[in-house]
């Protein structure tokens, strides 16, 4: 009996120090994908391009995590002043913090919102929105 208890033991702690390390490269995988990331607007290291065609002209983009393509990116937009952004929706939560100018952000069924710099804003994935600047 005691044998058996000795065995089993040893098989339970193999089995727990190998969860353990297969946790563990998970977590060092995973770790990898998503370093710790901070940025300023004026970081030179940012890559400013075009915004889709169905945005205001003279609107820019720079991706600072994920695919905008996909849910969950983050990005910086800039947005010319007197100009407005079509009704549109988000796959995932829009969280914003306005950093220079004065926007007017308006989700469905809400009042409007009128952010200045340092205010920050959220709407739930797939809630309908529009949005104007007023100056940038």
């Amino acid at each position: 009996m005691a044998c058996r208890t000795v065995v089993r033991q040893s098989l339970t702690r193999a089995l727990m120090a190998g969860l353990l390390l297969a946790g563990s490269l998970v977590v060092v995988a995973a770790s990898a994908q998503h370093a710790p990331l901070s940025r300023s607007a004026d970081d030179s290291r940012l890559r400013w391009g075009p915004c889709p065609p169905f945005l205001p002209k003279g609107c820019e983009i720079a991706v600072l995590h994920g695919d905008p393509a996909k849910n969950n990116s983050d990005i910086f937009f800039k947005l010319p002043a007197n100009s407005t952004v079509p009704r549109h929706w988000h796959t995932s939560a829009e969280r914003m913090v306005l950093l220079s100018g004065e926007l007017h952000v308006t989700y469905d069924g809400h009042k409007t919102a009128v952010l200045t710099p340092g205010n920050y804003a959220y709407g739930p994935p797939r809630l309908p929105v529009d949005c104007g600047a007023t100056t940038a």
